[in-house]
């Protein structure tokens, strides 16, 4: 598997834990970044990282913040994209049984290093299950279209 990580300057620190415990799992990593602490626009990081997945030149990718909504909200401006906020482990599932979520954005400031690597953990392991859950993914990739050429 491989994963489009990135982070803006409020999700530093937690994105250097995700990227070491995603090298332990033996999963490719591609950082873009940011790599500092001065202030940056998380758009300028998200949607890169959302043009990726969308291309398939990763096979999901990891947002992280200070809350994890502003690069969600950035993501998901991308068609093709189902980025999910999760800051528990049901939800991080949840989003990959029943939404095919393809980015999960997470915040620093609202989970800690721990919880947050079994949040990724339990949402690289999890398949989406389709069945009638794949109606409403193609609704969504539907209106995407329509609103794009319409």
């Amino acid at each position: 598997m491989k994963i489009v990580i990135c982070n803006d300057h409020g999700g530093l620190m937690l994105k250097q834990e995700i990227v070491l415990l995603l090298r332990e799992l033996k999963v490719e990593v591609t950082d873009l970044g940011c790599h500092s602490r001065d202030s940056v626009d998380y758009p300028d990081y998200a949607v890169p990282a959302a043009l990726q997945v969308a291309a398939g030149e990763a096979d999901r990718g990891i947002l992280i913040c200070s809350t994890g909504i502003g690069m969600s909200i950035a993501a998901n401006k991308v068609p093709g994209i189902r980025c999910a906020l999760a800051h528990d482990v049901f939800s991080a599932k949840a989003t990959r049984l029943h939404n095919d979520s393809n980015m999960l954005a997470l915040g620093e400031r609202v989970i800690g290093p721990g919880l947050a690597g079994e949040i990724v953990q339990v949402w690289l392991e999890t398949e989406f299950t389709g069945g009638r859950h794949q109606h409403r993914i193609d609704k969504i990739a539907d209106y995407e279209g329509s609103a794009i050429s319409g």
